[in-house]
């Protein structure tokens, strides 16, 4: 087999090597789960924390060296997250904020890299122009890990993190094929208009139409599976199929991926049982943890070995350094604004969608976090220029990488305060709590409508019984808008039935240990007692 993904330099042989790799991912799985647990006990951002806690061990004596392989990040990482993303993201409220999520995710990625081409080509007239433009590729997508967490831990408004969400969806393709673009035209590859059509037509138009494909078939599979192992097997599947499908034709493995999820997330309540839902959350938000917490993590045990091979004199590494970031963060502030309020001149424009206050596009300006996907692409700029000619190229990873940590830091760590700072209006509780009560009324009449039908097949006890729960889950969602009683009705059946399954837990549990139940017995009692708890958790029952 070839090398690892992530790889120690570890003398020995294969096999030692091999054991070594494993121990490796092993301890950087224990740092992220410590770390993270930290991050949450002290109300911190983790993306953040576990950068600079990878930094930090990067400099300790004897600790691995670790090499991230771009191919492993774009197929290996990239696919899943993406996959997991669109399956959460709101189908409609994607649809409705499309314009805006369009400038962003394509407008704006494409004037960042000519911002900072230009930029660095001017600081740096000896390289050539497209392998300048090939970094402004690199840096100019945010990412959305970062952000979104912070974005929702702070309480933004549900339509700035949609169209943060939506960006973050849709940069990452484009990023993808401006890199691939100027990467040719660096390398000494004809790259011509019609070249370059060509190779946005393939991406975006291969990348539709092999989700869309993949969508249609996974979605025809997901409905013929009843067991929720397989279910959850084929989403596990899923992202990486698309993605290699869309690769074998040259097509954008972004774009095939987003546009599978976002089909089957949408379709899920009718593609999945209920067990499948349940067990494929869970499967995912584990997923979702482990990869995003490796890949920051790793990024920072990286940097020790980009800083040592730099070669370039500090005072120009500090100037680029500075210009670069630079140039990332106001761009997008330059960008957002007019793309905020120039199409609102359009009153077709304006009567759909009105202005929103200037709190809005400027947190969404502030809001810039680079992570993965300027990760890998940095690693997979060329090692050299068309005709063998040599080019900074560890200064431009170190750029890369910098850009990275300083959006993180200085962005990151600002953006709850900065949000305080503009007086941007978090959504409407009440709002939200009276339409899910009015929903839930609909729902309620619905239910009892279908229990009056069916009551002649059932015991009176059993009907009487489902009409109270149903009144019990319409009685909750009002009693959310009170808000000031110290205990509901609601919760204080939530507070009695906890207490009473822990006591039939430990009931069932002695049965067992006196051997008058065996293991099976107990263990399919307890997934029952343990549904209905994660029910009461969620709300659902109170």
């Amino acid at each position: 087999m070839g090398d690892p993904a992530i790889r120690r330099d570890a003398p020995g042989s294969t096999y030692a090597r091999r054991v070594q790799s494993f121990i490796d991912v092993v301890w950087l799985v224990t740092i992220v789960v410590a770390v993270t647990a930290l991050a949450r006990r002290w109300s911190l951002v983790t993306p953040i924390l576990l950068v600079i806690v990878g930094l930090a061990l990067s400099f300790i004596p004897g600790f691995p060296i670790i090499h991230l392989h771009p191919e492993f990040v774009l197929i290996g990482v990239l696919p899943p997250l993406l996959y997991v993303a669109a399956v959460e993201t709101s189908v409609p409220a994607f649809r409705f904020n499309l314009r805006p999520i369009l400038l962003l995710g394509v407008g704006l990625v494409i004037f960042t890299m000519l911002g900072v081409g230009l930029v660095v080509h001017a600081l740096l007239p000896e390289v050539p122009l497209s392998a300048c433009l090939a970094l402004g590729a690199v840096v100019a997508p945010p990412d959305a890990i970062a952000t979104t967490a912070i974005a929702r831990r702070i309480g933004l408004p549900r339509r700035i993190v949609t169209i943060l969400e939506g960006e973050s969806l849709i940069n990452d393709a484009t990023a993808l094929v401006l890199f691939r673009v100027t990467v040719a035209a660096a390398i000494g590859s004809a790259v011509g208009i019609g070249q370059i059509t060509a190779e946005i037509l393939l991406a975006a138009g291969g990348g539709f139409l092999v989700g869309g494909i993949g969508a249609v078939l996974l979605g025809y599979l997901h409905r013929r599976t009843t067991d929720p192992l397989l279910d959850n097997a084929l989403s596990l599947l899923t992202p990486f199929l698309v993605a290699l499908a869309a690769e074998q034709i040259r097509a954008s493995p972004v774009v095939a991926v987003v546009v599978t999820g976002l089909y089957l997330g949408h379709r899920l309540p009718i593609l999945m049982s209920a067990g499948s839902r349940l067990q494929m959350g869970a499967f995912w938000r584990m997923v979702k943890f482990l990869l995003e917490g490796l890949v920051f993590l790793v990024l920072g045990l990286q940097l020790r070995e980009v800083i040592e091979t730099l070669d370039t004199p500090a005072r120009d590494v500090l100037v680029l350094t500075a210009a670069v970031l630079g140039t990332v963060i106001v761009t997008r502030f330059i960008w957002v604004y007019p793309g905020t309020y120039l199409p609102r001149l359009i009153p077709r424009v304006l009567a759909r969608d009105p202005a929103p206050p200037l709190a809005v596009p400027t947190v969404i300006g502030w809001a810039g976090m680079r992570g993965v996907v300027t990760l890998a692409t940095a690693l997979a700029l060329p090692a050299t220029l068309a005709g063998d000619a040599t080019y900074p190229r560890g200064l431009f990873i170190w750029l890369a990488f910098a850009v990275i940590v300083g959006t993180l830091v200085i962005q990151g760590l600002t953006l709850p305060g900065f949000a305080r700072l503009v007086h941007v209006r978090p959504d409407d509780a009440t709002q939200d709590i009276l339409a899910e009560a009015a929903v839930q009324h609909a729902a309620s009449r619905a239910v009892t409508q279908r229990l009056d039908e069916l009551a002649a097949t059932a015991p009176a006890a059993v009907v009487e019984r489902l009409r109270e729960l149903t009144l019990h889950r319409t009685n909750t969602a009002w009693e959310r808008l009170g808000g000031t009683a110290a205990e509901t009705p609601s919760l204080a059946y939530v507070r009695l039935r906890r207490a009473m399954l822990d006591a039939e837990r430990e009931v069932f549990r002695v049965a067992r240990d006196q051997g008058r139940i065996p293991e099976e017995i107990l263990v399919k009692a307890l997934r029952d007692m343990d549904l209905e708890e994660s029910m009461l958790d969620r709300g659902e029952l109170g």
